[in-house]
């Protein structure tokens, strides 16, 4: 009779238990889908184990904030677990909380290792938010949200007191295609390269050149038409044909998965770079790119710029993107970069839309800023 008690204790502690996990589970889950849905741009990295009978919750989030909700949540719902979850963003040292990118182009994979896949790219002196140190890699999360791995040795790492000084500094910004930093004026030894929105201090100007420094500290001459004082540049309001622009200037340029910067670009980075070039922050991806801005109904009532959804007509999943041009043409990479149209019966015609959304009017919604109000540019 005591042993039949013992094994209905027993049962009964292990059914509250499991009760007690699928309750933090449950209150977990719809905190995920409230503030962390997409794992691209939020770190949630978390489970529940149980441990005398008692829950436990174990893994990493990005941010205290995200830690305080699921205590708050907890208290809300009269849940008590031991809560082992660690804020990555805590655990880095103060000096190496943030990061700029000291190379023309630096590529972020969203794995710690070289042959991992490419995820993003950032340009120089962009400001990257240090989240973990993983060996010789960096999990950073990127002004537009997006979170993935860049190796050490392509940033500079700065506290944030280092990145408010580099940001009341007289910065210029790369507005050219791509260009070079030399040693002298005219000459011919090679600092670094240069592309489109490379942001460099300035140190000099001279005849017509401009002496610009690194964020390693590196100097060297660009001609003073390639760059512009970045605080004025940040300043500008959308300019349609500005972007439009800058997207037909890459015209025939080579595809490459995750490639966001004139070098090579994928579909949506096109879009974010074309973007940028007129100081507008876009998402990375051309799924979350669908997500913002004012939705279209039809292709005949697109304007210049707007994007354009396309992917699988049945599931509706978004796997590309391109901007609309004039009477049915647009320009995408695919490829390369290129232009195709929209209308079935012309020649070049390759599908139709699932979607469209205008950029125009719906700066400052959700996953579009400008750069100027973009705190991590500006101490705002």
């Amino acid at each position: 009779m005591n042993m039949k008690r013992n094994i209905m204790s027993l049962l009964l502690v292990a059914m509250a238990a499991m009760a007690s996990a699928t309750s933090v589970d449950s209150v977990l889950n719809v905190l995920k889908t409230r503030i962390a849905p997409d794992k691209r741009v939020a770190v949630w990295d978390i489970s529940t184990t149980i441990k005398d009978s008692i829950a436990v919750l174990e893994g990493s989030v990005g941010y205290p904030e995200q830690l305080q909700a699921i205590n708050d949540a907890l208290v809300a719902n009269n849940i008590k677990c031991v809560n082992n979850v660690k804020v990555l963003s805590t655990a880095i040292a103060l000096n190496k909380q943030w990061a700029l990118v000291k190379l023309s182009v630096a590529t972020l994979r969203c794995e710690p290792k070289h042959s991992a896949e490419v995820a993003t790219q950032s340009t120089m002196g962009t400001p990257l938010r240090v989240l973990e140190e993983v060996g010789e890699w960096l999990r950073v999360q990127c002004p537009d949200d997006y979170i993935a791995y860049v190796p050490e040795s392509s940033v500079m790492f700065v506290s944030q007191e280092d990145l408010k000084a580099w940001n009341r500094g007289f910065r210029c910004i790369v507005t050219v295609y791509d260009d070079r930093l030399v040693t002298e004026p005219g000459g011919d030894e090679t600092v670094s390269d240069l592309v489109l929105g490379d942001i460099l201090m300035a140190e000099a100007f001279k005849d017509g050149w401009a002496q610009l420094r690194t964020p390693d500290g590196r100097k060297g001459w660009v001609p003073r038409s390639s760059v512009e004082y970045f605080d004025k540049w940040a300043q500008q309001d959308i300019n349609l044909e500005k972007i439009e622009k800058t997207a037909k200037r890459m015209m025939g340029s080579t595809y490459l998965w995750g490639g966001t910067t004139t070098k090579m670009t994928d579909c949506s980075g096109l879009v974010k770079v074309s973007y940028f070039s007129n100081g507008i922050i876009l998402q990375r991806d051309a799924s979350q790119q669908a997500l913002t801005g004012l939705k279209i109904d039809d292709w005949h009532n697109a304007r210049l710029c707007d994007l354009l959804f396309f992917g699988n007509s049945t599931t509706k999943r978004v796997t590309h993107v391109g901007l609309y041009l004039h009477d049915g043409k647009f320009i995408h990479c695919s490829g390369q970069v290129k232009i195709n149209d929209l209308n079935p019966e012309a020649p070049d015609y390759l599908y139709s839309p699932l979607s469209i959304s205008r950029i125009d009017g719906q700066i400052g919604t959700k996953g579009i800023v400008y750069v100027r109000d973009h705190k991590w540019y500006f101490n705002n």
